[in-house]
């Protein structure tokens, strides 16, 4: 392991990528703590503390996502959540809408137009969150707001979107002139932030007697254990054989080899933890506007983490989410139209509906195992907190983006010792995509 770090370094060119990645991730924490001009970040600070402790809302959620940002009222407050929107919007339409599935098959061509649709789209969810937000900062919050007025709301509002689309391009940045997917690396970069000070509050309670030793140590043994979980299961795939028939033209002999289709157990990745928490979160926050009704303290009550009701529908909307989200993403009938169109078919299997009924009955089993995994994943964290009472969310959306976005960064660091003839973290460089 030592060595290919080491190796890392005595390439130029993948030693410049890194730098440079880590250059704009540093800018990026830089800007995390400009604050927007007009805002009592102690009275933003003790509001957020609330939103972010047992039970949370969207607002605590959102938080997890922009590195804090929105805690400090930072000119990155909406972190890169608007881009991400627009992106999960655009995918989900390209299973509904014509134009949407004619670009998803033009290949680099379709995705360089798409890619220029999130632009856009970028812009207005960025606008309307910028403007919720501020309103909410000024009506919502009590004092956050020192001086209240027209300016206020003009100036919050293009700070912050003026953000996203500064964090957009140096995400871009990273993706074109560094190494790993820069959007994801952002949030990468935000989410991890909060870990130092976390195991840092654990060494402190250990040390002043009201955490034991040995919770501590079987707490970093449970958190090795997940971890390696999460990474085992975001490889995992399944292998679908697909033999391609020989085809001759002229003197040339053409296909006849063997190949198989990878199909990720959990094909959705985080994308249905994030619906779910959006959707379960959304009547608690309904209900900070209504701290006086006994109605809306009730719903708080049965929705609060912990909670049967919470963990119940918690987990429905996962696994509900995790199959909705394969099927948009991944169409067998067109998959088994592909493998017909080129020659190619399943063993045992006839070309043509067939094909797709079986790769569609694989998909349907293989992805239970994921999303039941990924929904113990994301309520981890409410029972650490109360076994363990550890002081920072350890699991949920937090451990699984961390897990994806390390693997696609370490797989492509990999490939580049690899063309280079250098042995790679991994003996013989066998790290696998997570794209299959």
């Amino acid at each position: 392991m030592l060595q290919s770090i080491s190796n890392v370094f005595k390439i130029p060119d993948l030693k410049k990528k890194i730098l440079y990645t880590a250059f704009i991730l540093v800018l990026y924490r830089l800007g995390s703590f400009i604050p927007i001009p007009g805002i009592n970040a102690t009275a933003l600070k003790d509001f957020m503390g609330g939103a972010t402790s047992q039970g949370g809302n969207l607002f605590g959620m959102f938080d997890l996502f922009v590195g804090g940002n929105l805690g400090r009222a930072s000119v990155f407050a909406l972190g890169i959540m608007p881009y991400i929107t627009a992106s999960i919007v655009v995918q989900l339409l390209g299973g509904v809408i014509p134009y949407f599935e004619r670009l998803k098959k033009e290949g680099a061509e379709g995705q360089k137009k798409m890619n220029q649709i999130i632009r856009y789209g970028t812009l207005p969810i960025a606008a309307f969150n910028a403007i919720g937000i501020t309103l909410f900062l000024k009506n919502g919050v009590e004092g956050a707001v020192m001086i209240p007025g027209p300016l206020f709301i003009f100036t919050s509002v293009l700070t912050m979107v003026t953000g996203v689309m500064l964090i957009m391009w140096l995400g871009e940045q990273i993706t074109d002139h560094g190494i790993g997917n820069g959007i994801s690396l952002i949030i990468f970069a935000g989410i991890i932030a909060r870990y130092p000070s976390g195991f840092w509050n654990m060494f402190q309670m250990v040390r002043v007697g009201s955490m034991s030793l040995f919770s501590a140590i079987l707490v970093l043994i449970m958190m090795v254990f997940v971890t390696a979980s999460v990474v085992l299961i975001t490889e995992a795939n399944r292998k679908i054989p697909v033999q391609y028939a020989k085809r001759i033209i002229g003197r040339k002999v053409y296909g006849g080899q063997s190949t198989h289709i990878p199909l990720k157990v959990n094909t959705a990745g985080v994308i249905p933890i994030i619906f779910a928490q959006s959707i379960i979160m959304f009547p608690r926050t309904i209900a900070t506007f209504f701290p006086d009704s006994d109605f809306w303290i009730g719903v708080v009550r049965l929705l609060s983490p912990g909670a049967a009701l919470y963990t119940i529908l918690y987990v429905t909307l996962i696994i509900f989410f995790a199959y909705f989200y394969t099927a948009m993403v991944m169409n067998p009938t067109e998959m088994a139209e592909n493998m017909k169109k080129y020659g190619g078919f399943i063993p045992g299997r006839k070309p043509g509906k067939k094909t797709a009924d079986y790769i569609n009955n694989v998909l349907v089993r293989i992805t239970l195992p994921g999303a039941v995994f990924f929904a113990a994943i994301a309520i981890l964290p409410e029972f650490m907190s109360k076994w363990f009472s550890l002081p920072f969310a350890f699991g949920g959306t937090g451990l699984i983006i961390i897990v994806g976005v390390a693997l696609d960064t370490l797989q492509q660091i990999e490939s580049h010792l690899v063309m280079r003839h250098y042995e790679g973290f991994m003996k013989k460089g066998k790290l696998r995509s997570r794209r299959g």
